[in-house]
């Protein structure tokens, strides 16, 4: 990997900055945190903005409707829309970061062209229906069931943390066509309209206040068999491919948030005296040690990806494992700095500190890291 810049790619550096500086003065206020509509609207108008500009998808192959961008570019990409405080993807997040590339990778020419073009111009949005109340980190177990009744499946079921859930047009969703397959076999990935009659939803509300989850209920839900994406049975193969999207490259943009907080944090500990403290000093500087090393990981994951058809690797569970913790020790460093200021609710990063808990589970849980770091990687028997 080199890590070195071109001067084509200091050049796209600049008229990214140069168009940064011009637009992001002229946005509007964001949302409230609870205002799902609302932040649905804003974070669609930004996602337009990058599409007329030239920047929705910047990374995915020009045949799905991307820009073909390098990895270092989109690297880039992402570390300067961060450190200039423009809006992350936001409500689009599931459709741009994994139902999206799912679907560049495994999806027909025709459900590319329905799908992906709306995608990118952030008209509709996507979310997630992966998990299930009684199947915990164990996604095989899942019980929703489709029964194909001529063109169609029929689907009942449930699922529960269904990211952005209330607000989507489309879900992304995980059912069982066979129940006599063995579990990793019986499973198809089919695309779910959100108005489709019997599909109800239910808003959680998280430790920080917000409904950005939701319970979904599946009443003999109608889907066209057009809408699964790969082979009927084959879905357990393509959902692979959507974790590998979401653990790979999904949270790169966060580790440059993490280094900006954690320069703040030094900064802050300069101000009101706690920098005097060895003990925290060499703990901010293992954190950004660590970061550096994430940006670096990160860096490899996304060359290794290109290198290998688009997809993550499963390295992307070595950074996610990792990320996790490294994030929330991030946090729990900003409440020793910031002291009993650290229980003011009116502080953003208190609700990133919150928000941080959850992400040692979301995505797979550390624990499941652990295991498909332990057979894919380093090649051990799988436990029993």
């Amino acid at each position: 990997m080199d890590l070195t810049y071109t001067e084509e790619e200091e050049a796209f550096r600049a008229r990214l900055r140069a168009w940064l500086a011009k637009v992001l003065p002229g946005l509007p206020a964001k949302p409230a945190a609870a205002d799902w509509p609302g932040r649905r609207a804003y974070d669609a108008a930004w996602q337009r903005m990058l599409y007329d500009a030239g920047y929705a998808g910047l990374h995915w192959p020009r045949e799905a409707g991307g820009q073909g961008a390098t990895p270092t570019q989109h690297l880039i990409f992402l570390e300067e829309t961060e450190l200039a405080g423009a809006p992350y993807v936001g409500a689009n997040f599931v459709g741009l970061l994994h139902a999206g590339p799912t679907i560049a990778a495994e999806g027909t020419p025709g459900q590319r062209a329905r799908w992906l073009p709306p995608i990118l111009r952030g008209d509709e949005i996507w979310c997630q229906g992966f998990s299930e109340p009684d199947a915990g980190s164990d996604l095989a177990a899942l019980r929703t069931k489709a029964v194909r009744d001529g063109d169609s499946y029929v689907v009942t079921g449930s699922k529960i943390w269904t990211s952005h859930a209330e607000v989507a047009d489309w879900c992304e969703l995980l059912v069982r066509t066979d129940p006599e397959a063995p579990r990793h076999r019986g499973i198809s990935w089919l695309a779910l309209p959100m108005d489709a009659p019997g599909v109800t939803v239910r808003p959680l509300r998280t430790l920080a206040g917000t409904a950005e989850f939701a319970e979904m209920f599946l009443d003999g839900v109608r889907v066209p068999a057009g809408n699964r994406v790969g082979a009927e049975n084959d879905g357990w193969r393509v959902t692979m491919v959507t974790l590998a999207f979401e653990r790979g490259t999904a949270f790169v943009g966060e580790v440059v948030a993490c280094r900006r907080v954690l320069g703040a944090l030094a900064r802050t500990a300069r101000a009101n005296g706690r920098w005097d403290d060895a003990v925290l000093r060499r703990r901010l500087g293992r954190l950004s040690a660590e970061f550096t090393a994430l940006w670096r990981l990160t860096q490899w994951n996304v060359s290794e990806a290109q290198s290998g058809g688009g997809v993550p690797g499963a390295g992307g569970s070595v950074f996610k494992l990792r990320y996790s913790h490294a994030r929330q020790e991030l946090y729990d460093a900003a409440a020793e700095v910031l002291g009993a200021g650290s229980l003011d609710a009116d502080q953003e990063w208190v609700a990133d500190r919150l928000s941080s808990l959850s992400y040692t589970i979301a995505a797979g849980t550390s624990q499941i890291q652990q295991n498909v770091i332990a057979e894919r990687i380093l090649g051990l028997p799988k436990g029993r």
